[in-house]
């Protein structure tokens, strides 16, 4: 067990724990330059290439039901494997589409391949640092994480420029082959108690579910998930399609929020060190909102930065969120903490994905879904001010 192995396999574990949290973002952020392509390619609107987004966060959130309990049950090694090989083999499917049909279908395969490879990386965090800590590992991950939204479309747009859109997917599945080498080798098993009850029995959810820390804790995820991802759908239509921009021009601006981001989710442990975790999302909150409300008041945006500036805002508030929140969430629960992790992507990707997407059919302008789901994170503020949102975050360090 990785409790009892030496310092030098706990290091080779953080670094492909590092690779397994790469899968989800690699899968929406590196075709984003080339969603218009596809639109064009197949013939449909813009809503129908959008979906291709959501309906892998909906599968991929979905899919942790099943891939919680199997983490459990059978182990983060196995689960993480299984994980990589159905996202290797989904993203030869959607390179070899022929519609946008068979383009979905690959799509939520997919993500149910990356809620495994997930699932594991943040049940193997858990394993690792104990409830104490693991928010603050979590929070580095989501840095690491926001690496791929400032690489992956730089790449994204070369492969497509130099090749087409599909060649997006040949390189996902050419880094699922590359990790699940690496994986074969160098992963050992963490859970140190395999459960050995049946799977997939609803006192299991229940145990997660009638925490109400874990459900409000989640809930911020999961708006805050919806905010970026309205972000990502929306952007190359924004930017693009709406105010003109060349691909390398987009991928410019994303590649800057991305850096935002990245400074934001590595200034998120600090933060909760200094802070705590309470004041840390009140702050996260208070950010979000700011950039909602500029988001709305300058509802003709003419310049790329009068749209960007509101987004730089919420990425900074996203990353101090998720990394307090998802800590708190996964914080009670010891042996569960891969059906807890599995819980939290449910309400992260599918909850997320389903807002959005059901948004989205209102046909607003995409300002006006973005500034609306910022601000929608307000409420948060009246349960973390009231008494048992404190006594949900006194730790001992922060009494």
């Amino acid at each position: 067990m990785i409790n009892k192995t030496s310092k030098n396999e706990v290091s080779i574990h953080k670094q492909l724990v590092f690779l397994l949290v790469l899968f989800s973002p690699l899968a929406i952020d590196i075709y984003l330059p080339a969603l218009t392509q596809i639109a064009h390619a197949f013939h449909v609107e813009h809503a129908l290439a959008q979906d291709t987004i959501t309906w892998f966060l909906f599968s991929m959130g979905v899919g942790q039901l099943f891939s919680g309990p199997l983490a459990d049950r059978y182990g983060r090694r196995t689960v993480a494997l299984v994980g990589i090989s159905i996202y290797l083999t989904s993203s030869l499917l959607a390179w070899s589409a022929q519609n946008i049909e068979w383009m979905l279908i690959s799509r939520v395969l997919q993500g149910l391949g990356a809620c495994a490879t997930s699932v594991a990386a943040f049940a193997t965090v858990r394993d690792i640092y104990g409830p104490e800590k693991s928010g603050k590992m979590i929070s580095y991950l989501n840095g690491a994480i926001c690496f791929i939204p400032a690489l992956a479309p730089i790449l994204g747009s070369w492969l497509t420029q130099q090749f087409d859109w599909r060649a997006n997917f040949s390189f996902m599945a050419a880094f699922a082959f590359i990790v699940g080498i690496l994986m074969v080798f160098g992963f050992k098993e963490t859970n140190p108690k395999p459960e050995t009850k049946a799977l997939f029995k609803p006192s299991r959810y229940w145990a997660v579910l009638s925490h109400t820390s874990f459900l409000f804790h989640a809930s911020l995820c999961m708006m805050a998930m919806a905010v970026i991802l309205a972000y990502v759908t929306s952007a190359p239509v924004v930017l693009m399609e709406t105010m003109g921009l060349t691909m390398n021009e987009f991928t410019f601006w994303f590649a800057i929020n991305a850096v935002v981001n990245i400074v934001a989710c590595l200034s998120a442990p600090k933060c909760m060190d200094r802070l705590g975790t309470r004041l840390t999302l009140i702050i996260g909150i208070f950010v979000l909102s700011l950039g909602g409300v500029m988001m709305l008041v300058s509802e003709k945006q003419v310049h790329a930065i009068e749209f960007m500036l509101p987004i730089f805002l919420s990425s900074i508030g996203f990353a101090w969120i998720l990394g307090a929140a998802a800590g708190k969430a996964l914080a009670p629960f010891g042996e569960k903490a891969g059906t807890a992790a599995a819980l939290l992507g449910l309400f992260q990707m599918s909850g997320s994905g389903l807002v959005v997407g059901t948004m989205q059919r209102l046909q607003w302008e995409p300002q006006m879904l973005i500034g609306v789901l910022m601000i929608a994170l307000l409420p948060g503020l009246i349960v973390l001010f009231s008494k048992i949102g404190k006594a949900w975050h006194v730790m001992p360090q922060e009494a």
